[in-house]
Parts: C-alpha cells; sequence; structure tokens
C-alpha cells in the first residue's frame, strides 16, 4: 500500500516533536478532569455535615461552660474593657458585635443569641443563612477577648469561615428533611423549557465549585496545619531528644490531673516513643492522605488529640483537631456507620411489629349478610 504525503509527514517527525505534541494533550485531558470533579458534583457532602454539626455543637457546649464566667471573659465587666477592644481593633483590623454597646442588656441577648444561633447551626436550619450568622459568632467572641483564646478558638475561627464556602446542610440536617419532603410533592417537569432550566443549572454548578474549593481549602488548612507543627518540633532541640513530652506532663498550668501526669512521667521509654511518634504522624500526615494508610494514622491522631484533652485539660483545641480530621474520611464510612446504628432500631420496630401481629390478631370474620344467606 503506498504512503500518503500525510503518513510520510508523520514518519519524518522526530520522537521529541511527538511528544512535545502529546504533552499538551495529556495537559488538557488532566485540566479537563479537574474540572469535571470540581464542578460536576459536591464533594464529601457527609464529611462537611460532620464537621457543620461538629463545631456548632462545639462552641456551643464552649458557651454554655464559660456562661457563669461569661461577664469577666467577654462582658462589660472584664478587665479588657470595650474600650480597650475597640482601640486593638483600630489597629488590628478585627471586629465584634460586642463592642457595639457597652451594655449589660445587649451583651446578655448578644450571647442568647450565640446560643440560638449555635444550636440552629448544628441542627441545619436555613444553613446558609445560619453558616454566615456562626461565623459572625465566632469571629465576635474570639476578637473581643483574644488574648484569652488558644490554637482550638484560632481553629474553630477558620472552620467557621470556611463552611460558608460550603454545603454542609445537605445531609443530616433539618434542610435536608425538608427538601426531601418538598421533592416528593413537588410536580415533575414544572419547568421543562425557557431560561430557568439554565438560570438553575448555571446556579448549580456555582454552588457546586464553591463547595469544592472550600472544601479543598479546609483539607489543605489541616495538611498545612499538621505539617507545619511536626517541622517546627523537628526544629526543636527537646523534641529530637525524646524529652519535650516529659516537660510537657511537668507544666503545672496544663495538669488537670496531677497524679497521671506524674504516673506517665515515670515511664520515660513511653514517654520518648510517643514523642517521636507524635513528630512522625504529623510530618507524614499530608502524604498518606491518599493511600490506605491513612486510616491508621488517623486513629493514632485521634488518640494523641484525646490524650491532650485529658491530660492537659485542653478539650476545645482537642475536639477542633478532631472534627477537622473527619473531612479526610469518605462518604462510604459515613453511611455505612449511619446504617450500622439504624439496625438496632429497625429490629426494635420489627420485633415490636412481629409481637403485634401475635398478640392483636383475629380471626377473619365473614360477611354477615353471607351468613344470612347460608354462606361462610
Amino acid at each position: 500500500m503506498p504512503l500518503t504525503g500525510n503518513d510520510l509527514i508523520r514518519s519524518s517527525a522526530s520522537p521529541g516533536e511527538a511528544s512535545g505534541r502529546r504533552a499538551p494533550a495529556r495537559l488538557s485531558v488532566s485540566a479537563h478532569r479537574a474540572w469535571t470533579l470540581l464542578t460536576a458534583r459536591p464533594l464529601s457532602l457527609y464529611a462537611v455535615s460532620v464537621l457543620r454539626i461538629g463545631y456548632g455543637l462545639l462552641y456551643l457546649v464552649y458557651l454554655l461552660r464559660e456562661f457563669p464566667y461569661r461577664d469577666e471573659i467577654w462582658g462589660p465587666g472584664s478587665p479588657w474593657t470595650p474600650a480597650l477592644a475597640r482601640q486593638l481593633f483600630d489597629q488590628t483590623g478585627w471586629v465584634s458585635m460586642l463592642t457595639l454597646s457597652d451594655g449589660r442588656v445587649y451583651f446578655e441577648c448578644c450571647y442568647a443569641a450565640a446560643l440560638v444561633v449555635c444550636a440552629l447551626f448544628a441542627l441545619g436550619w436555613r444553613t446558609r443563612a445560619l453558616s454566615v450568622l456562626f461565623a459572625v459568632v465566632v469571629t465576635s467572641f474570639h476578637a473581643r477577648s483574644i488574648f484569652m483564646t488558644d490554637g482550638g478558638d484560632n481553629l474553630v475561627l477558620l472552620m467557621a469561615l470556611y463552611l460558608v464556602l460550603t454545603a454542609s446542610g445537605r445531609r443530616w440536617s433539618l434542610d435536608a428533611r425538608r427538601l426531601r419532603r418538598r421533592s416528593a410533592t413537588r410536580t415533575r417537569g414544572r419547568w421543562r423549557s425557557g431560561a430557568v432550566p439554565r438560570l438553575r443549572e448555571a446556579r448549580r454548578t456555582l454552588v457546586t465549585t464553591v463547595h469544592n474549593c472550600g472544601l479543598l481549602v479546609i483539607a489543605f488548612q489541616v495538611c498545612f496545619l499538621y505539617g507545619a507543627a511536626g517541622l517546627y518540633k523537628v526544629q526543636g532541640g527537646t523534641w529530637g531528644a525524646g524529652t519535650a513530652l516529659h516537660y510537657v506532663l511537668n507544666l503545672e498550668l496544663f495538669q488537670p490531673w496531677p497524679a497521671l501526669s506524674h504516673w506517665l512521667d515515670g515511664h520515660a521509654v513511653a514517654i520518648a516513643v510517643a514523642g517521636y511518634l507524635t513528630v512522625l504522624l504529623q510530618v507524614a500526615f499530608p502524604f498518606v492522605l491518599f493511600g490506605r494508610l491513612k486510616y491508621p494514622v488517623l486513629t493514632m491522631l485521634l488518640g494523641m488529640h484525646v490524650g491532650i484533652a485529658v491530660l492537659m485539660g485542653l478539650p476545645l483545641f482537642s475536639g477542633a483537631m478532631i472534627i477537622a480530621d473527619s473531612v479526610f474520611l469518605p462518604d462510604r464510612f459515613y453511611t455505612a456507620v449511619a446504617d450500622l446504628c439504624r439496625r438496632p432500631v429497625r429490629r426494635l420496630r420489627t420485633a415490636r411489629t412481629a409481637s403485634g401481629a401475635r398478640t392483636g390478631s383475629m380471626p377473619k370474620q365473614g360477611n354477615p349478610a353471607s351468613l344470612l344467606r347460608g354462606r361462610p
């Protein structure tokens, strides 16, 4: 079969030129896949719902825990007065709704509103609007008494801002329940033509893209936090010598259980191994997210944060980190856990139905008219 001109051109092209043409093609395919992944459907809806529930409940419990001391921390009776806070805001750019007035009634109303917002945000009622209000609440309380915050407050503040971007009310929320009921009664095919379907599709694509971008920012924030913490520990001499946890356990300011801290401090080898393992987990965390090694690493990090909460008395920080780690678990994990929790309820309903059928069943009675006619 004779060669055509195109065949001669292809045969005369060098391997370098052929690979140069294939490189942009591979790049365009990768970009198309990334764009499809970003805009096709919202990712990890159950994970962001866990973040919404977790941080809403965490901050609600935090405000309830500090309720007896609210005036000394955030109120007009605080040593850090609203006037001093406003002077600091002029330099730093922070804002807080708690400094708009120095009145006690205004402060009590703001505190009560904050409790309601946290509860409704955790329940997922009007999540779009409540996510913004929740971010305002966390920002206001964080900025009002910024010198009394710790790492847990900072992380909750960041996550509250990021959750505004996500569709955190699509699962396990009152909004999701309302949408299911509405979809069951909505007339199908109502908007089949015209500009409305295109506007709906554009809105859906925009919401999906913003949600996925917010999810990526959350994941990057957690990875950056672990990686930076691990690298800072590597530079410290006490972590390299394996004695860092010894000094941590002997800090009187962070000893809610002194006897337990002293008992653990007596096991020098275990303390050194735990210190080295902590550094290894934090440095390796960003590199194990795309493999099966992610699950044992997350489990060990869960144990580490529980230890920090118990031994150092930092439940807000530990709770914020544990909730943040949950974003890396797939949706199939949460659906499996939900199905596992529903099994006892289904078994109980089945048992009640069976017992009711045995005790409440009656023999079928004949029709009175047929009985009069002599029929069974």
